[in-house]
């Protein structure tokens, strides 16, 4: 399915089957050329008939990230309902991703709260234990799928171990957020999924709240502030806001962070002398190369704006209450600020990539995420001295998240005898 952009046919951006083979970068590289701004037709895919703007180059983005004023993650204009996908929803203003300040302000500092450096570290030490273990089940010689017997495990088992979830359950929640991200949607994961998270979240919460734990979400549901801390009025987090939390933090912590590990694995296969380079980087030279592969990958593609009032932007008149898209993966492809963008270089730097955001939303678990990584592939290549390539990657068909459901490869291990990379100090 397509829509018109000046008499040239476009891919249909709120078709998820759109992205079933990845991003469409030919369409996002003809649009930053030729109409970096413009207006998306309905389609039969539209969430509730709408059309919405689509906003392509990395200083355009930036224009729209940098001014919640005009642009609210919460409802903005005469609407009822909002967000940050496509679809309305009525829980706009309660979740996190769907606030504006002073509310996202509060809700973020008792969050913050929790992850504490005494937590992360405590927690980057159980996960490289688990990495290990992983990497040393895999088969030798012979294909396997990475997502299934490494990239999406790790994540999950660290979202599990952060919220405190057991560790027998994590397949169950697993299948709801991966059916739930590959229904149709206009939103991060499909209701029925949805619902079925938010009562196993309220459930896990009043056992946390009956029995602390000694994990970040006890922590988290402890937490509060003192009056006038922060410039709010005191108090906790409620239960619907916990739950809005765990809803959020589950399948984009664990979804995007398997995205990365297995797109960025995939693109070293692809680029040999990069591998090695980050074979042998230093604790610095890792951070840049973590960059890259955040800015190659952009698991979280996109996101939407509500315009709180009409406004001239960049020469287009956007009324009141209409839907405002602004594309990271299409941002971060940006010739104007990226030399060579579609060349994956893990000594890129600077590297002013959005793939975590920026600004008042810039993304909550970005630490969470870059330790992660950096304990999956110091693990990874430090085990391991081969890789091949054993068919193509199976994406997810949606416009939200890009993910990939499957990725069949071979390898060969390095002898026992070699030290693994240690943790960064």
């Amino acid at each position: 399915m397509s829509t018109a952009i000046g008499g040239t046919q476009a891919t249909d951006l709120s078709d998820g089957k759109s992205f079933a083979n990845g991003f469409p970068h030919p369409h996002f590289t003809w649009a930053r050329a030729n109409a970096p701004i413009y207006w998306h037709e309905p389609t039969e895919h539209s969430p509730q008939g709408e059309g919405f703007w689509v906003i392509t180059r990395h200083e355009d983005c930036m224009a729209v990230i940098t001014d919640p004023v005009t642009f609210s993650s919460d409802k903005g204009g005469n609407r009822t309902e909002g967000g940050t996908g496509l679809q309305d929803d009525r829980q706009a203003g309660a979740m996190l991703l769907w606030m504006d300040d002073p509310k996202h302000k509060r809700f973020r500092s008792l969050v913050n709260k929790g992850f504490s450096a005494r937590a992360i570290l405590a927690l980057e030490i159980e996960l490289r234990r688990r990495a290990v273990a992983l990497i040393e089940a895999l088969p030798e010689h012979e294909p396997f799928d990475f997502v299934a017997r490494f990239s999406r495990d790790l994540p999950l088992q660290a979202i599990c171990l952060l919220l405190g979830v057991p560790q027998e359950e994590r397949a169950q929640l697993a299948e709801w957020v991966d059916a739930g991200v590959a229904e149709p949607s206009g939103e991060i994961i499909a209701r029925e999924y949805a619902l079925k998270l938010r009562d196993y979240g309220l459930d896990l919460i009043a056992k946390k709240r009956a029995n602390p734990a000694d994990d970040i979400l006890s922590t988290i549901i402890r937490a509060r502030l003192e009056p006038g801390e922060d410039g709010h009025e005191g108090g906790s987090l409620t239960d619907r806001e916990l739950v809005n939390f765990f809803m959020l933090l589950f399948p984009a912590g664990a979804e995007t962070t398997r995205s990365a590990i297995g797109g960025g694995l995939r693109a070293l296969m692809d680029n040999s002398d990069q591998m090695q380079r980050m074979r042998v980087a230093d604790t610095t030279q890792l951070r840049v190369a973590l960059d890259e592969i955040v800015r190659w990958t952009t698991p979280s593609i996109f996101k939407r704006r509500t315009a709180t009032r009409d406004a001239d932007f960049k020469g287009h008149k956007i009324k009141e209450g209409e839907k405002v898209t602004y594309w990271e993966m299409s941002a971060n492809r940006d010739d104007a600020v990226f030399t060579e963008p579609f060349r994956f270089d893990v000594t890129r730097s600077p590297n002013l990539h959005l793939g975590f955001g920026f600004g008042t939303h810039v993304c909550l678990g970005a630490s969470l995420a870059r330790m992660e990584m950096r304990v999956a592939f110091q693990e990874l290549l430090s085990r391991i001295d081969t890789f091949e390539a054993e068919g193509p990657i199976d994406w997810m068909p949606s416009n939200r998240l890009l993910g990939i459901r499957r990725m069949p490869i071979s390898i060969r291990k390095r002898a026992p005898s070699r030290a693994p990379v240690q943790a960064a100090k």
